[in-house]
């Protein structure tokens, strides 16, 4: 893998030449306790215990026909999850590309990723006051701290370019994932020991599963401080931002006007944005099974919690070991190659999920670990082929577009997935939908020419891609 690269090329993304090696590995080991930091949130809270828990506080506070009414608005209580994921993901497509803009005129992006992640962190740990039928506030809380998530990872990923040269960037970003899926594993084992000894230890099923989630805010919360300190700032694109509050507001008038240029300024790379489309399609696909897998173990195939737990478990272990197999097979093969492999194994997953037989724990952890061996890959090598495909100097915004459809953070997946429930009652019909969105997404990523995409933009392309 390349380690150098000549000062004043631009490769950092239009900031100014790359650090040298020391500097910029140390900037890496920084910027990989983001994930670890952030993935524990997406695990136990997201994936393991939030689906699950908010739809039985729905449940308790639904009427005889099993609707509850947020706003006046009749919800099937088993949609209510998927309904507030997908809300926060539109809100969070109204926060993000400002967020971004401002990030990338100011040179401030490490206030505005620390305001976020304290945001998330602390309206996860609050969590802990959802209790009886308190579904509006686990709504709430939900969405300001997926929306928090969201905002802050978008800044998070745009150091990727700025920190890595080309040739490092698919292995950078698969340590990142990979330290990601270890902290969600090591925490997943406490949260599993809590649950099932929470009787000796004198505390309810229901207060156990509180601690967990706002166990995940406070791990946020700490682990965030060391990519905080770490990472470096790079100069704005809009050079001479005043401080303090005068400064502020200039920013985020600029940031306003930059935001509608995003959009304009995305027509003149159409490779970048068929590659955005791919991505939001196989992704949705993605984050869909990963946020609703545990309502459809639990409600369709009748799981208990700790056998989720267990499953969930075996995955993040898996994915450790997939992220850093599928990185090395992108070093051969190439990136691109080698998501269209994983997006195939995805289709057939999903499809065998459909015909999983109730009641057979060992059929879901085998599914569990087909999925394990491609998540993190998956998502790894799309973010570090992604960071090739941005115009230098616009990395945050157009990150804030690529996390639109990033982990956790998903609407139309969650969307078609409750809707279909709805529709239908049935949970296997819900994840079979899925198929579609990684067929099609396959489709699109298959006809993005990386090459002629990263010359587009003038990015250095690796030996493989």
């Amino acid at each position: 893998m390349g380690t150098e690269t000549v000062a004043g090329t631009g490769d950092d993304g239009g900031a100014g030449p790359l650090a040298d090696a020391a500097e910029r590995r140390r900037e890496q080991r920084g910027w990989y306790f983001y994930d670890w930091a952030i993935s524990v949130f997406s695990t136990s809270v997201l994936t393991v215990f939030l689906g699950p828990y908010l739809t039985e506080v729905a449940e308790a506070a639904a009427g005889p026909g099993g609707y509850v009414h947020p706003l006046g608005i009749p919800v099937r209580a088993g949609s209510y999850f998927a309904y507030a994921v997908s809300l926060s993901v539109l809100l969070s497509v109204l926060v993000m590309p400002l967020a971004g803009a401002i990030a990338d005129r100011s040179g401030r992006k490490k206030p505005i990723m620390g305001v976020f992640a304290y945001l998330g962190a602390a309206a996860t740990t609050g969590m802990f006051f959802l209790d009886g039928d308190r579904y509006l506030l686990g709504g709430a809380l939900l969405v300001v701290a997926n929306v928090s998530y969201a905002t802050a990872v978008v800044v998070y990923h745009s150091f990727l370019p700025q920190i890595a040269s080309p040739e490092e960037r698919d292995a950078v970003s698969s340590r990142g994932w990979a330290f990601g899926y270890a902290a969600g594993a090591l925490v997943l084992v406490a949260d599993l020991a809590l649950f099932l000894g929470h009787e000796s230890l004198g505390v309810s099923e229901g207060t156990a599963v509180r601690i967990c989630l706002a166990s995940a805010g406070l791990w946020w919360a700490v682990f965030a401080i060391v990519p905080l300190r770490r990472l470096r700032e790079r100069p704005g694109t809009a050079h001479g931002a005043a401080g303090g509050t005068a400064g502020a507001a200039w920013s985020f008038r600029g940031g306003g006007r930059q935001l509608a240029a995003t959009l304009r300024d995305l027509r003149r790379y159409p490779l970048t944005l068929l590659f955005l489309l791919a991505y939001l399609l196989y992704n949705d696909g993605v984050q869909t099974v990963i946020t609703q897998a545990s309502v459809y173990g639990s409600k369709e195939l009748g799981m208990d919690q700790t056998s989720l737990i267990g499953a969930i478990l075996l995955v993040q272990v898996l994915a450790i070991a997939g992220a850093l197999l599928l990185g090395r097979l992108a070093a051969r093969h190439g990136a691109k190659r080698t998501i269209l492999g994983s997006l195939v194994a995805w289709t057939a997953t999903v499809a065998a999920g459909y015909v999983l037989p109730a009641g057979a724990p060992v059929w879901f952890f085998v599914l569990a670990a087909a999925i394990g061996l491609v998540l993190g890959g998956t998502q790894a090598l799309s973010r570090s082929l992604f960071a090739q495909l941005v115009p230098p100097g616009k990395e945050a915004e157009y990150f804030s577009l690529y996390e639109v459809s990033d982990r956790g953070t998903s609407w139309l997946g969650p969307l078609v997935f409750g809707l279909t429930y709805q529709l239908t009652g049935s949970y296997r019909d819900a994840i079979v939908s899925l198929v579609i969105f990684f067929l099609l997404g396959f489709v699109l990523l298959w006809r993005v020419p990386v090459g002629k995409a990263m010359a587009a933009v003038s990015a250095t392309a690796p030996d493989r891609i």
